[in-house]
């Protein structure tokens, strides 16, 4: 039985699809561990009866028994080699598909919209793109080898019923509770263990936050209260714990207990059979062996336990696997248009609620558009929609008259840039970083004329290596990083820049220089900016004033400046259009 459905999760049906997927990718490998341990169980039960036939040679002095004792060698020989080959193979196995999954989950949480990603916390996506992806990967080659691990136990047990139908019943009697054990113990583990797995993902996403924020803990002096936060989980996790391994304890010490006395039943049957002459030495000592082997059913429960455990660390990944795409055309961007972008009856929902409702904007090719508005108005929505970051629920967005979602994601990409008022940074050194995505080769020209444009050349050069200082190394202030952002954004400008409040960190003065640098000095021939500073909106051709996910208005600077609430988006009313209050340099 598998644990219910919980959010987080995907269905078992999905996770075993996903588990079939990475089957087929190593599916030579898995078909070779199979076989491998096919083999061996043929020889485990191949081994008795010859064991046994040369036993009785050797006792009647024939001189065939010497070839039958060295044929039982070999085959003793044979199950050691393949036992050791198909633990290799497995652990190959293993590899290769959790490296699977984790491509797969990975690509597909790259490929979706940035709110679809953003439903799990970072320490939970840490968490299932490793122990969880980690677990799934082990069930194909755990599968293949706990179908073969039925084989000797089953195999002997038929052997026995050869040997002598007597030894076969004695062992018979006690299969049924062995079968009720394995069907307890099966179903007890599967929803222990996805207990333990939902708590272990609540204490990832946990410490992942308090991570993020050490310095705001650090700050307000709640060290102490929020490690008991983060820690809290621990006592449930402790107790899902113990109690999977109460299970499984539980399950291995009763068939322990039960093998044995079937075994003693078996040896106490052969041997009156023997005294009666129905049975020869050598017969009993096949039939123990092979009760033996049929005693070894017990095992397959750490088999079982196995993918167990996987396929419910598999429902986890693979609901990485479902988040939805956001779709992508095949089409490339020939036009030589100016870059004008038209939203038309743009329609975004988030959480059952239209966020953004009938926005309809044009922004001509070669200007600069504000958006402005209050927090929680749209704005950044807005940016993401207009760049196509995430999809619309109701209307279109076109360049140059072709709708985004038609063209490919590569010449997206190429005419659409965007820079963020929290940048994240790739690279092995600066100068990668600000060539990350682009064309442009780190620290070559073009990386340093857009390294000035966004104020961010200056303080490159003081770097001990410049634009070749490894990344880690180069202590960057909050607005240094937002520089460093904005360079990249530069650097790789088409037809269309977003920036979404992506000055917010700068000073006043290096904010007006990068604003005429945008102006003037940047490819991109289209600019939407989203703003909370007075200047800039004043230095646009166009502002658009959201409110409540609506267009309330749409002018220059100057006309909106003659509504009282739009002076109140700046911090007052007494000041001329040209010259609105700067927040300071937060954006806040």
């Amino acid at each position: 039985m598998t644990p219910p459905d919980v959010p987080g999760e995907t269905a078992p049906a999905d996770a075993d699809r996903a588990l079939r997927g990475a089957a087929r990718h190593s599916a030579g490998r898995t078909a070779a561990v199979a076989g491998c341990s096919l083999a061996a169980a043929c020889a485990a039960l191949a081994e008795p009866a010859v064991l046994g036939h040369a036993l009785d040679l050797l006792l009647r002095r024939d001189p065939s028994g010497t070839r039958w004792a060295l044929g039982c060698a070999a085959l003793t020989a044979a199950e050691v080699l393949l036992d050791a080959v198909t633990v290799r193979l497995t652990g190959g196995v293993d590899a290769r598909s959790t490296a699977w999954l984790r491509r797969r989950a990975l690509t597909a949480l790259l490929r979706t919209a940035p709110h679809q990603a953003a439903r799990h916390s970072p320490g939970e996506l840490s968490a299932r793109l490793t122990a969880h992806a980690a677990g799934a990967g082990t069930v194909p080659a755990a599968a293949a080898t706990a179908v073969t691990a039925l084989l000797p136990p089953v195999g002997g047990l038929a052997a026995l019923f050869l040997v002598d139908v007597w030894t076969g019943l004695a062992f018979l009697a006690g299969v049924p509770v062995l079968v009720v054990l394995l069907r307890t113990f099966a179903r007890a583990s599967g929803a222990s263990v996805g207990r333990y797995q939902r708590v272990q993902l609540a204490l990832a996403g946990r410490l992942a936050e308090a991570l993020a924020g050490a310095r705001t803990i650090a700050a307000a002096g709640t060290l102490r209260r929020e490690a008991a936060r983060v820690l809290a989980p621990l006592p449930e996790l402790g107790r899902e714990g113990r109690e999977t391994w109460r299970i499984y304890g539980g399950t291995m010490a009763r068939t322990s207990a039960l093998m044995p006395l079937l075994l003693y039943v078996v040896l106490g049957v052969a041997g009156l059979r023997l005294a009666a002459g129905a049975l020869g030495v050598g017969g009993l000592l096949a039939a123990v062996r092979y009760a033996g082997l049929a005693a070894g059913a017990g095992a397959v429960t750490g088999r079982l336990a196995a993918v167990v455990r996987g396929r419910a660390a598999a429902r986890r990944t693979a609901a990485l696997l479902a988040l939805p795409e956001l779709p992508q055309g095949t089409r490339a961007y020939t036009a030589d248009g100016p870059g004008t972008l038209e939203l038309r009856a743009v329609r975004v929902e988030r959480a059952g609620r239209t966020v953004l409702r009938d926005v309809d904007l044009c922004l001509p090719g070669g200007t600069t558009t504000a958006v402005v508005g209050r927090s929680g108005s749209g704005k950044s929505l807005l940016a993401a929609v207009a760049g196509r970051l995430t999809g619309c629920d109701g209307g279109r967005v076109l360049l140059d008259g072709i709708p985004l979602e038609e063209l490919s994601a590569g010449a997206l990409r190429r005419e659409v840039g965007h820079a963020f008022e929290r940048p994240a940074l790739f690279g092995e050194s600066v100068g990668a970083a600000i060539a990350f995505g682009t064309r442009c080769e780190a620290g070559g020209h073009a990386v340093r004329a857009a390294a000035r444009a966004a104020g961010a050349d200056a303080f490159v050069r003081r770097l001990p290596e410049g634009y070749a200082t490894p990344l880690a190394e180069a202590p960057l202030s909050g607005g240094e990083l937002q520089r460093l952002g904005l360079a990249r954004a530069f650097c790789g400008a088409g037809r269309v820049l977003v920036l979404d409040d992506a000055t917010s960190s700068l000073d006043t003065v290096t904010a007006r220089e990068v604003e005429h640098a945008l102006a003037h000095g940047v490819r991109a021939r289209t600019r939407l900016v989203v703003t909370h500073r007075a200047a800039t909106a004043a230095g646009a051709d166009l502002v658009v004033w959201l409110e409540d996910g609506t267009v309330r208005a749409t002018g220059t600077h100057a006309e909106l400046w003659r509504e009282p609430g739009y002076r109140a988006l700046f911090g007052g009313e007494g000041n001329g259009p040209g010259d609105g209050p700067d927040p300071g340099g937060d954006g806040r």
